[in-house]
């Protein structure tokens, strides 16, 4: 099989992005931020979706982290349009529903080559920790835009918010795992009535 690889480098005013993927990785990841709730959701995407993952980030965190969390996002897009390629062979259509106590989430992506999300998330407050929960769509918007993928995002339930955000990026990266995932009955093939996505 053609490794599944991507290195994407983003250098703007705003933030200097470097990003390293493997598709059919392990679940082993790096990430250099600066913003540590975010490189904690990072680990759920790499972790549950085994994807390799390393990223090095340098933004105007002096400002706050939106830039660099949009901007990751973005690289991220970017990554699996390249390490896709022409999406031969892929299930294409991945789901997952993720719990953590009271919190459940359900995550569901279909890498057709049009950008689309829908987002249902409301969180209790606005912060966890330091961090900004706006933030996070900011992150979804730049993926679905640069990897061309349509991405259903709902919270079901749930009273903490740290528990709402790691359920959605368990259950992202449990969906993208499913998706990206190779069907070995389709051959060469697309999966599309088209003949392209």
């Amino acid at each position: 099989m053609i490794p599944r690889t991507a290195l994407v480098e983003r250098n703007t005013l705003e933030t200097q992005i470097k990003l390293s993927l493997n598709l059919d990785g392990t679940g082993q990841a790096c990430f250099q931020t600066g913003v540590p709730f975010l490189n904690h959701m990072l680990e759920q995407i790499a972790r549950h979706g085994l994807i390799d993952l390393d990223i090095a980030a340098c933004g105007d965190l002096h400002i706050d982290a939106h830039h660099t969390v949009e901007d990751i996002g973005i690289t991220l897009g970017q990554a699996f349009a390249q390490a896709l390629g022409d999406k031969k062979g892929i299930v294409r259509y991945g789901h997952a529903y993720v719990p953590l106590d009271e919190a459940l989430s359900r995550v569901v992506v279909d890498f057709s080559g049009r950008p689309g999300l829908c987002y249902g998330v409301v969180f209790p407050r606005g912060l966890i920790g330091t961090f900004d929960v706006d933030l996070l769509r900011e992150f979804f918007q730049g993926f679905v835009n640069h990897a061309g993928v349509t991405l259903h995002i709902d919270n079901l339930k749930g009273v903490n918010a740290h528990h709402i955000a790691e359920t959605v990026f368990k259950a992202f990266g449990r969906a993208l795992r499913m998706a990206m995932a190779i069907d070995g009955r389709m051959g060469d093939a697309i999966p599309s009535t088209k003949g392209s996505l």
